[in-house]
């Protein structure tokens, strides 16, 4: 098998910004003693869908991401999808952590997150097209 080391960073890297953002679950859980749901808790609410957004995207991208390593796109190119990705993520999650309604972070973020998801899989697309 290929070795994979610029997804497997930003993999590593969207792990642990996961975990942090579980983490936060966790402690908030605690606090209001909330074992399902978000049990009417608005930071609770935030904190899940923040964790909950990133599950939701970063799977593909690191997908998209991995397949583009593989098919030897450039580590320059690599290396700015995957920082991109994990700043979108960060200012997403700032964005929401300041207001559930429109942020310039949740906006950064998003239009970041499903920019990287474009642009490699139009990139994976067109490497296999001879």
């Amino acid at each position: 098998m290929a070795p994979a080391p610029i997804t497997g960073l930003y993999a590593a890297l969207c792990a642990l910004i996961m975990l942090a953002y579980a983490a936060r679950i966790v402690r908030i859980r605690w606090q209001t003693r909330t074992g399902l749901g978000d049990g009417g808790d608005r930071r609770l609410a935030r904190a899940i869908r923040i964790h909950a957004n990133a599950v939701e995207y970063v799977p593909i991208a690191l997908i998209l991401l991995l397949i583009a390593e593989l098919n030897g796109l450039t580590p320059v190119l690599l290396h700015l999808c995957g920082i991109t990705l994990v700043l979108a993520r960060v200012a997403h999650a700032i964005g929401l952590l300041k207001s559930a309604g429109v942020s310039a972070g949740r906006a950064i973020g998003f239009v970041g997150t499903v920019g990287v998801i474009g642009v490699l899989a139009i990139i994976d697309i067109s490497s296999m097209i001879p």
